[in-house]
């Protein structure tokens, strides 16, 4: 079955470089913007404190998380077909990024929240979720390296 993009070819190379460098985009910012949750959540709302948390979260949503994340899918659909027949630790790996794009919409939601000043949630809560893209992101990479299965 051909592809839009062939292994062993330049363009397929391309590919591949700007999947991994948008996946490391994605990461930092999903790492980030918890990090940011945390902090926000001991701010009084409305506080200029508050306020500068706001803006930063925006711009790291919208500038840089989901620009990644819709790369990172753009590019492994363009390389999926090459992987999808009998390999089955792609399907896993594509359950865990169908994990990590779930946590993304939680983010998104949180996010939202804080700029309403609708935040409920204690800093806690946040250290947690924050944890939730590493362990993801350990699944993903041990399957892409080891190829288990």
């Amino acid at each position: 079955m051909p592809t839009l993009v062939d292994p062993g070819t330049t363009a397929y190379a391309l590919v591949k470089a700007l999947h991994i460098i948008s996946v490391i985009t994605w990461m930092a910012a999903m790492f980030y913007l918890p990090r940011l949750f945390v902090y926000h959540a001991s701010a009084t709302p409305g506080s200029e404190l508050s306020e500068t948390f706001k803006v930063m979260e925006r711009r790291l949503h919208r500038a840089i998380m989901t620009p990644s994340m819709i790369v990172v899918f753009l590019t492994g659909l363009t390389m999926a077909p090459v992987w999808l027949t009998g390999q089955g630790w792609l399907h896993a790996k594509l359950v865990l990024v169908l994990g990590m794009a779930a946590c993304h919409g939680f983010y998104a939601r949180w996010r939202r929240q804080f700029n309403e000043d609708g935040n409920r949630r204690t800093d806690r809560f946040y250290r947690v979720a924050n944890e939730i893209p590493t362990i993801l992101l350990l699944g993903i990479v041990f399957l892409v390296v080891l190829k288990p299965f």
